[in-house]
């Protein structure tokens, strides 16, 4: 981290972030600079204690990992962070001293979100922590939405196939082998909704009175 270590304000909420930094003065820094700027923090120090954390069902959403660590390395954390089948995958920053594209690649390919070169800028970090977190919420929000639609459309009831209908009093037989009037049966098996009334041709038959008086 460069000495310009000014707080920079975020207006976002503060958010759990995992940090997996092996060399302990640098781990130390970044963990007081996120908290004093907002930010839970998990600290590990190395990639099997990073990937342990977040096998965890509270797993930060923000990870912040180095790529040169013991035991396991940050590019290896990433892909099996990837492999964790969830909707509402961690959002990944790479930290590293190398800056070549091949290294960039590799880490883009390995699952990271982004990018950031040793040593950065605080503010340019925090600017693309906060990336993060709007990604994440706007990731919280659809899911909130499909989850909203799924069971909005279990509540609709529809009908399809064939249905068995008398004749003569048009009752309709349900799949228990119950013969149901129409409105009855359309009730329980739609959102429709019935208001009775007569049709003229009804009209002509059962009220003929009515209907030469209305003449």
């Amino acid at each position: 981290m460069k000495n310009d270590d000014v707080p920079v304000e975020i207006n976002d909420s503060p958010s759990r972030i995992l940090i997996a930094e092996d060399d302990l003065t640098s781990r130390n820094l970044l963990m007081a600079f996120l908290k004093k700027n907002g930010y839970d923090v998990v600290a590990t120090s190395n990639g099997v204690e990073a990937w342990a954390e977040m096998q965890k069902p509270d797993a930060p959403k923000l990870v912040i990992i180095d790529w040169m660590m013991p035991e396991m390395d940050g590019l290896e954390v990433c892909r099996r962070i990837r492999e964790i089948e969830t909707t509402e995958p961690p959002y990944i920053i790479m930290l590293t001293s190398r800056d070549e594209k091949t290294y960039i690649i590799a880490g883009f390919s390995a699952g990271a979100d982004d990018y950031l070169a040793k040593p950065f800028n605080p503010g340019e970090l925090l600017a693309r922590i906060k990336v993060g977190v709007r990604l994440v919420k706007m990731q919280e929000r659809l899911n909130a939405q499909v989850l909203e639609l799924r069971l909005a459309l279990e509540h609709i009831k529809t009908l399809q196939g064939i249905l068995p209908i008398c004749s003569f009093c048009k009752k309709i037989r349900d799949d228990k082998g119950l013969w149901d009037q129409v409105e009855t049966y359309i009730s329980q098996h739609s959102e429709a909704e019935f208001t009775h009334g007569i049709c003229p041709e009804c009209m002509k038959e059962h009220y003929p009175e009515y209907c030469k008086n209305k003449h």
